[in-house]
């Protein structure tokens, strides 16, 4: 387990063929690794591998579209799909300010409910009853991960969610962003108590596709849409947390 802790390094960007057109046999590059501590959402371990991992997976068989995952540092991944370099990735619009996207993306239909929260110890939730309590405070967060508001406060960069963990209970930080679920799971890991203030963001989990790509959506949609209707990504979302009634099916309001 402490291996998936380790963040990518020596990672050398080239110039990547581009798919052009639907006869190209040019996989789409992508990456989806978080930090790699992006727990249940992505998990280095090729037998589970993650719910987005698999997601990701399945959408592409049910769209005919082939597929290379890329893992690259969260940095890294911003620079190479800024470039072209990679394909796509999958984002929720509620990480972005405004939850406005580029334009030079188009985004898929939603996948699953994704939250954040400040996230504290115990002791310390009365401190931040707003999200308001955070403003021009020191607060951590992941190196390379988009925030809707972090012109509002201080950014503490660590690598990873576990890292953050570890930051609150030897009393580095104060209060961190995470989501819920790999908040809750290393919390667990490294048996430390934990205590969610208050919503940062909340919002439906998109690919993120690069626009060169747009021919492409449609198919994507109807995987997606039939991953929903069989039933299989309800089994997905069930198989990494235990139930099969979770918010992560549940749409968030506008």
């Amino acid at each position: 387990m402490l291996l998936w802790l380790i963040p990518g390094q020596g990672y050398s960007l080239s110039s990547f063929p581009v798919v052009n057109s639907p006869t190209d046999a040019t996989a789409l590059r992508y990456d989806i690794s978080g930090s790699n501590a992006w727990y249940p959402y992505f998990i280095p371990d090729a037998k589970q591998p993650g719910i987005v991992a698999e997601l990701i997976d399945k959408i592409l068989k049910h769209a005919d579209i082939k597929g290379l995952p890329v893992s690259l540092p969260p940095k890294r991944t911003l620079l190479a799909l800024s470039n072209g370099e990679l394909d796509f990735d999958v984002v929720s619009p509620s990480w972005f300010p405004g939850q406005q996207v580029s334009q030079e993306f188009v985004l898929s239909d939603g996948l699953i409910v994704i939250k954040e929260y400040i996230v504290t110890l115990p002791e310390n939730q009365h401190r931040y009853p707003t999200l308001s309590a955070t403003f021009g405070q020191k607060i951590g967060t992941i190196r390379g991960y988009l925030y809707n508001n972090d012109h509002l406060f201080e950014r503490v960069d660590f690598n990873s969610e576990i890292q953050l963990i570890q930051a609150l209970r030897k009393g580095r930080i104060q209060a961190a962003i995470l989501g819920d679920l790999p908040a809750a799971y290393w919390a667990e890991q490294s048996r430390t108590k934990i205590a969610f203030a208050t919503l940062h963001s909340a919002g439906d989990l998109h690919i993120r596709l690069r626009k060169e790509h747009r021919y492409l959506l449609n198919r994507i949609n109807r995987a997606i849409a039939t991953l929903k209707d069989t039933g299989e990504l309800t089994q997905i979302v069930a198989h990494y947390i235990g139930r099969s009634e979770h918010t992560l099916l549940q749409k968030t309001s506008d």
